[in-house]
C-alpha cells in the first residue's frame, strides 16, 4: 500500500508539474490533458485519469503551485511565532537547526531579514511560478469554482503572515498583512512581467523596502 501511494504521488506531482510548466511556455490556453501526457512522457489518458474535467485539473495545478511556493516562502529563516529558534520548513534555502527552547517572539529585524531572503528567491531562482500563478489567477476571475478554490488555497500563506505580524507587534495584523502582500504582490508582478523584470531588487534592496513598509506599520523598526 506504502509503495502504491508513494507510486501515485509521484505521478500526480509528475502530471502536476508539466502542468506548471505548460502554463509557463504556452499559457492558459496550452493547458489540455493532452499537452500535459506529452510534456510529462505519459501515456495519452494518463492525465484524464488523474484528473477528470479541466477544473479539476486547474485544482490540482493551484495544489502544487502552492506546495512549490511554500517551499520558497516558508524558508528556516523566517521566524515563525511558536516555533523553536532556527527552525522552518525545510526546503529551498531552509536551513532548520535543533530545537533549543521555546521561541521569542520575531523581532522587526528578524521578519525583515526572512521576508527579504524569501522574496528575493522567489524573484531569483523561481520566475516561473509567479507566470503560473498569474495565469491561474486571471484564470479564477472567470471561473467562481475556481476562485473558491484559488483563494481557500491562499490562505495557507495569509494566515502565517497574519500571526508573524501578531508576534512582531502590530496592532493590526490583518490589516497590516494585507499591506504587506500588497507590496509584495506589485513588486512581484513589477519583475516578473512588467517594467521591472530586467531590474530585480537585490536581498539588500529588499531589506530596505521591507524596512521602510514595516516601520510605518510597527513605528519601531531600527
Amino acid at each position: 500500500m506504502a509503495t502504491r501511494t508513494a507510486a501515485g504521488s509521484s505521478r500526480a506531482a509528475l502530471i502536476t508539474d508539466a502542468a506548471l510548466a505548460l502554463l509557463t511556455e504556452r499559457g492558459m490556453r496550452g493547458l489540455t490533458h493532452r499537452a500535459v501526457d506529452e510534456r510529462a512522457g505519459l501515456p495519452q489518458g494518463s492525465t484524464s485519469n488523474y484528473a477528470r474535467t479541466r477544473q479539476s485539473l486547474l485544482e490540482a495545478t493551484v495544489r502544487r503551485l502552492a506546495q512549490r511556493e511554500a517551499r520558497v516562502l516558508a524558508p528556516g529563516e523566517l521566524p515563525m511565532p511558536g516555533a523553536a529558534p532556527g527552525r522552518g520548513t525545510e526546503g529551498d534555502g531552509a536551513t532548520p537547526s535543533d530545537p533549543s527552547g521555546p521561541a521569542a517572539p520575531p523581532g522587526p529585524d528578524a521578519l525583515i531579514a526572512g521576508l527579504a531572503a524569501a522574496l528575493h528567491r522567489y524573484l531569483t531562482r523561481h520566475p516561473d511560478l509567479l507566470v503560473c500563478r498569474y495565469e491561474l489567477a486571471l484564470e479564477a476571475t472567470r471561473r467562481p469554482e475556481l476562485r473558491a478554490f484559488y483563494d481557500a488555497t491562499g490562505r495557507q500563506f495569509r494566515e502565517p503572515l497574519e500571526a508573524l505580524m501578531a508576534a512582531a507587534g502590530s496592532p493590526e495584523p490583518e490589516r497590516h498583512a494585507l499591506s504587506l502582500v500588497a507590496w509584495c504582490e506589485g513588486l512581484m508582478f513589477s519583475c516578473a512581467a512588467g517594467s521591472y523584470h530586467r531590474s530585480v531588487p537585490t536581498e539588500a534592496e529588499l531589506r530596505t523596502g521591507f524596512g521602510e513598509l514595516l516601520r510605518g506599520m510597527l513605528g519601531r523598526v531600527e
